[in-house]
């Protein structure tokens, strides 16, 4: 789930597994390192990186909505719910991938593919934290907010991750359940009142996604095929349409701080630097479609990295001024 905002691409980190029986007179250096090492590899099934990511578009969220109401209380029930959602919806993706994840470099050390932990393992301990997590949303926070993580949970773990092997529109679909964060967040302070505004936070990422990813998908292009996923660089070899989507979804994101205002988040600041950070995007994405490059995709890649935080933590800022 929320496969927002984090955000790959992620590369498994190497280690060595070396699990040894305990002597008589102690542990083994690696029997010591076995539990650290397990609790790492359970982390790693969560996937931090995206996580951290898609907690801070649910707080912006949140601290939207509320406004001068905010409480530092709801806030953090509202992040351990919707983290624990986003932790178990990243375990079931790996579930469900992890035949894929062994056929790609970038994967294929994950802790499922390399057999450090069994898929019976990975299936209850995504169910244990989703299930988990949205309880916990609905005995802390307004109801609302539990069943929008519940919609991202569903839509990113049984749409979107299906999808991925069928067409390649799934990075569309995908980006439904990466652009829900924040309404979380704001469901968790006005439940369905206010919701257009809502919108209007979910359109930014909903959009900042589509070039984001594709940069990712044309990097990474050859890897993906390996894996049988079906991504708009593997059907569009020379670039082009790839190129031309980038463009028209980074020229998409420069008014979009004008969107949010008139739906009521955000000011005339957030307005200017969103329109000034969506520029610097939509350049790269244009130099991606006149030389189309993996060093380049890396360049877009890093730009989408620059708008999303800026253009969140602008309509943060002018939030909380009015």
């Amino acid at each position: 789930m929320m496969k927002v905002v984090a955000v790959e691409p992620e590369v498994a980190p190497l280690r060595a597994f070396a699990p040894a029986p305990a002597l008589a007179e102690g542990p083994a250096p690696a029997a010591v390192a076995a539990g650290p090492s397990r609790l790492a590899d359970y982390l790693e099934l969560t996937k931090p990186k995206i996580a951290v990511m898609a907690l801070f578009t649910v707080a912006v969220g949140y601290l939207l909505g509320a406004g001068s109401a905010a409480s530092t209380t709801v806030l953090l029930h509202v992040l351990v719910g919707a983290g624990l959602v986003a932790a178990g919806g990243s375990a079931l993706n790996q579930w469900l991938e992890r035949d894929i994840d062994g056929r790609m470099f970038r994967t294929l050390r994950r802790p499922l593919p390399a057999g450090r932990l069994s898929p019976a393992e990975a299936l209850v301990f995504g169910v244990g934290l989703g299930i988990a997590g949205l309880a916990y949303l609905l005995v802390t926070v307004p109801y609302p907010a539990a069943v929008a993580a519940a919609v991202t949970f569903v839509s990113y773990v049984f749409v979107y991750t299906p999808l991925k092997t069928t067409t390649v529109w799934n990075t569309v679909v995908g980006a439904v359940p990466g652009a829900l964060p924040p309404v979380i967040g704001w469901c968790a302070a006005r439940g369905w009142d206010g919701l257009p505004a809502a919108f209007g936070l979910f359109l930014v990422i909903f959009i900042w996604q589509l070039p984001h990813f594709l940069a990712i998908a044309w990097m990474y292009r050859d890897d993906y095929a390996r894996g049988g996923l079906r991504m708009l660089p593997h059907v569009d070899p020379a670039g082009g349409k790839t190129a031309a989507v980038m463009v028209a979804t980074c020229a998409a994101l420069a008014p979009l701080g004008l969107v949010c205002w008139l739906l009521g988040v955000g000011g005339w600041p957030s307005v200017v630097g969103c329109a000034i950070l969506g520029g610097l995007f939509l350049r790269q994405a244009v130099r991606f479609a006149r030389v189309r490059t993996d060093r380049q995709a890396r360049t877009v890649l890093r730009a989408s990295l620059l708008y999303l935080p800026g253009a969140l933590g602008l309509l943060l800022l002018d939030g909380l001024i009015r």
